[in-house]
């Protein structure tokens, strides 16, 4: 099978491998201006105290260096920046420079400018050489890389030894009817939501739909084994609604 032949899902469609990362980079372009609003809208800013639990769990320390991959508008960077303290140092990359202007515009970015780079970049082939950071962290983000096993390589691969990867994205919740009362909410409210806000309905219609095709908290923490991390281990979020998953560079 060639490249071309490999296929890959975004959102419920099936699509070629090499069609997924134009297609999520067209969806985020889209929002880039709403993001922020949206994520307060749908998740009712329980998205802010999931980050902050990431930042009690990860407990960053003066002088480390942070990687955050699809840091998208800086929550992640900027809550890292802030806990750290001296001499520490993020680098926000994401596929889609629309999302990483809109960060730069922020308040937060200004202030903290000397201790922040933005990258336009790649989750599967990250532009950094081995063994460059002492953390890295994705957001909601690792969903819609196309191969998520490439992205955890290269997260292994960019960190020291003794570094820490700790991912946060939308999970399982494992009671069945709760479950499906979320998935009500979700593909009812959260695409109308898109169209009045956003003017842009297909966007969160995908966002909603990889949501739902992400691997369970479990089959994510095998993954992350595979990909070389030790010391594995994951907390569910509102119920399972999200997940932090933590690993370390052994």
């Amino acid at each position: 099978m060639t490249d071309q032949d490999k296929t890959t899902h975004f959102g419920f469609q099936t699509v070629e491998e090499g069609q997924k990362a134009g297609l999520v980079h067209g969806v985020f372009t889209r929002v880039a201006s709403k993001y922020d609003i949206m994520n307060d809208l749908m998740s009712l800013g329980i998205h802010r105290i999931w980050k902050d639990a990431m930042m009690d769990w990860l407990a960053p320390r003066p002088g480390q260096r942070l990687l955050d991959v699809a840091g998208g508008t800086g929550d992640v960077a900027f809550r890292f920046l802030k806990r750290a303290g001296a001499g520490a140092h993020a680098t926000v990359l994401d596929l889609t420079e629309s999302m990483l202007l809109e960060g730069q515009k922020r308040a937060e970015a200004e202030n903290m400018a000397q201790s922040l780079n933005w990258i336009v970049g790649d989750a599967m082939a990250l532009p950094f050489a081995d063994n460059s950071f002492d953390v890295y962290t994705i957001s909601f983000g690792i969903r819609n890389v196309t191969r998520i096993e490439d992205a955890l390589r290269e997260a292994y691969r960019v960190l020291r030894p003794g570094g820490r990867l700790m991912v946060l994205e939308f999970s399982h919740i494992p009671n069945d009817m709760m479950q499906k009362a979320y998935d009500l909410y979700s593909f009812n409210v959260i695409p109308v939501m898109g169209q009045v806000v956003a003017n842009d309905r297909d966007s969160y219609q995908y966002l909603v739909e990889s949501i739902r095709r992400f691997p369970d908290q479990e089959r994510f923490a095998q993954m992350i084994r595979e990909a070389g991390f030790g010391q594995v281990k994951y907390r569910n979020l509102s119920l399972g609604i999200a997940a932090l998953h933590s690993g370390w560079k052994l």
